[in-house]
């Protein structure tokens, strides 16, 4: 079967549609995976919005928020043990940083600071999927610790 003059340029042009698409979806930058956990949190307790940014360090993190804004709540980080920072406000308080991206979906070797209890821990944080973490807070070593599921927040 021989196709027509005007068929075959069709033919021709559907190919190079499908190619130019291909073309571009491939030459598409894509999201790496250390840039999955860039975004606004909400923590484990369901008491804090934690804004994850990402540079050249890695990654750090500071509160942006609370879905749960009580007048009667302290807003300053008065369980600090040190005296000198216990009137620093905590909206806008870095609370990790040191972290650096294992390459297996985990950010690794960083601290996180517990306002709730003042104590600085040491940490991993591994994205499960793109609305979920598990941040591991421990002492010593990760079996010794405590695991949090954080969610993203929604826009």
């Amino acid at each position: 079967m021989l196709l027509s003059s005007a068929a075959m340029k069709r033919s021709h042009a559907s190919y190079r549609s499908v190619a130019l698409l291909v073309l571009a979806f491939l030459s598409a930058p894509a999201v790496s995976d250390e840039d999955q956990i860039v975004g606004t949190w909400l923590s484990g307790d369901g008491d804090g919005w934690i804004e994850v940014t990402r540079h050249a360090e890695g990654i750090s993190g500071r509160i942006a928020g609370s879905p749960n804004d009580d007048p009667d709540r302290s807003k300053i980080d008065d369980k600090n043990p040190d005296p000198v920072l216990r009137d620093r406000e905590l909206l806008g308080l870095d609370l990790f940083a040191g972290f650096h991206f294992d390459g297996d979906d985990r950010w690794i070797d960083g601290r996180i600071y517990d306002p709730n209890s003042g104590k600085t821990y040491r940490c991993i944080i591994t994205v499960v999927d793109d609305d979920t973490l598990k941040v591991r807070g421990y002492v010593g070593v990760p079996i010794l610790g405590r695991t949090e599921i954080w969610t993203r927040k929604k826009e």
